[in-house]
């Protein structure tokens, strides 16, 4: 019998060839903070801080080259756009350059061009590749949105048809005759309708549109700061603010306030109605029930029974900001094709802890969700999950061309870079 030779078992020289492999394949991937800027993150990932204290970093996107683009939401000359270059390979910005001016919403590039969103208006400017500023001046796209207080900001998305996609976010909570006001019931119908409180779709493309030269795409929808077109289906999707405040109401306690409504990850189909203010999501119940506003008591549906219901619902109040469904192969395989929603955090769940300051990740499979969702990230707030004291509050969510993601935080003005790296050979 031939004697059986002391080599390295098959499985076994598989398995060093793979991290060799794959170690190789990663080289180009900086060395990440010891301890991750503070995040917590799943086994075989870590993260590094890219550049901190750059102003309110609100949403984020990063060109084929690696360059990041950043709205920063203030509203004197340190708005605008701020773009980020590493020039050394160690991850870290170096280079900081910075053109506009105005609140900063959000930054996309489309086609040939950078779209920049502020409170009231989108604009575009011309865009070569691998540079840091624009070619030329700034052309207006849509002009004089709605832009009173509160729910500014204007989340944007293109589809493969030239299609533009603004979020219009309510100016109010209910759309009561008095504001979070005990007792006062809400206007029927509600005229914030007519231009807010929904989706709105312009022509990319035509320059000095109006709200009216567009189209109301979707409506009831509170709130869609997370917004964003799937690549995998190329539907449009968002994560939606849910009203606050039901203990207005004599229905309603302290704890169910803290826990309802839910906040809501919805596919935003043409002509859909999801409700807002006449209804909202009880996540105990799981389904729509009647605004207290409009006659509801906590149970009855009514009107509510014909307007859509969420993908996924949230706990209440975390407040999702950002949303990006994965399209790189660096992350392991259950990540392709998912979504990641950023929360912004809660200020209105007491007597219960305050909720989200975290990154979560949910499956999806062809155009739905497949499986529970989980907290991905968690961590930037730091010892305090409140809005003045967390040291970091996540908003935007953007894929870098390596498959890494990107977080911006409009607390402490910081970008994170979460990348993977399982193979510990």
């Amino acid at each position: 019998m031939a004697k059986r030779r002391n080599n390295v078992p098959a499985w076994g020289a598989f398995m060093l060839f793979f991290c060799i492999l794959l170690s190789t394949a990663t080289l180009a991937q900086p060395a990440c903070n010891p301890d991750n800027g503070g995040l917590i993150l799943p086994k075989g990932f870590c993260a590094l801080i890219v550049a901190d204290q750059v102003g309110r970093a609100r949403h984020l996107t990063v060109a084929p080259n690696g360059d990041i683009f950043i709205a920063i939401g203030t509203t004197n000359k340190s708005g605008g756009v701020l773009a980020l270059r590493d020039t050394t390979g160690d991850g870290v910005a170096d280079v900081k350059k910075r053109f506009g001016n105005g609140p900063g919403s959000d930054v996309e590039f489309h086609k040939d061009y950078l779209y920049f969103s502020t409170h009231d208006t989108i604009i575009r400017y011309p865009w070569r590749a691998g540079d840091l500023e624009p070619a030329g001046a700034a052309e207006t796209i849509v002009q004089g949105l709605p832009a009173a207080p509160s729910h500014r900001a204007k989340s944007i998305a293109f589809d493969s048809e030239g299609g533009l996609y603004v979020n219009i976010g309510s100016p109010s909570n209910a759309c009561q005759k008095q504001d979070r006001a005990a007792g006062s019931p809400g206007k029927d119908p509600c005229n914030e309708l007519d231009t807010r409180a929904g989706i709105w779709r312009f022509d990319a493309h035509q320059p000095r549109q109006d709200q009216q030269d567009g189209a109301r795409f979707a409506t009831g929808l509170r709130n869609t700061v997370a917004l964003a077109i799937r690549p995998q289906d190329g539907k449009l999707y968002g994560v939606v603010h849910g009203r606050d405040q039901l203990n207005l109401w004599p229905h309603f306690d302290e704890t169910q306030n803290a826990e309802k409504p839910s906040e809501e990850l919805v596919r935003i189909e043409e002509h859909r109605d999801f409700g807002w203010p006449y209804c909202y999501h009880d996540p105990a119940l799981n389904q729509k029930v009647l605004a207290p506003e409009y006659g509801g008591d906590g149970k009855a549906v009514g009107r509510c029974q014909e307007k859509q219901n969420p993908l996924i619902a949230f706990p209440a109040h975390w407040a999702p900001n950002g949303l990006h469904f994965y399209s790189g192969n660096q992350f392991p395989k259950k990540y392709q094709g998912g979504a990641f929603i950023a929360f912004h955090g809660s200020w209105n769940r007491a007597p219960l802890p305050q909720g989200g300051y975290h990154l979560v990740f949910a499956p999806f499979k062809d155009k739905n969700p497949a499986g529970a969702w989980e907290v991905f990230a968690e961590g930037f707030a730091a010892q305090h999950k409140n809005p003045r004291a967390a040291a970091h509050r996540p908003v935007g969510i953007a894929e870098g061309p390596d498959g890494s993601l990107y977080i911006s935080d409009d607390q402490g003005g910081r970008i994170y870079r979460i990348l993977y790296k399982a193979c510990d050979c």
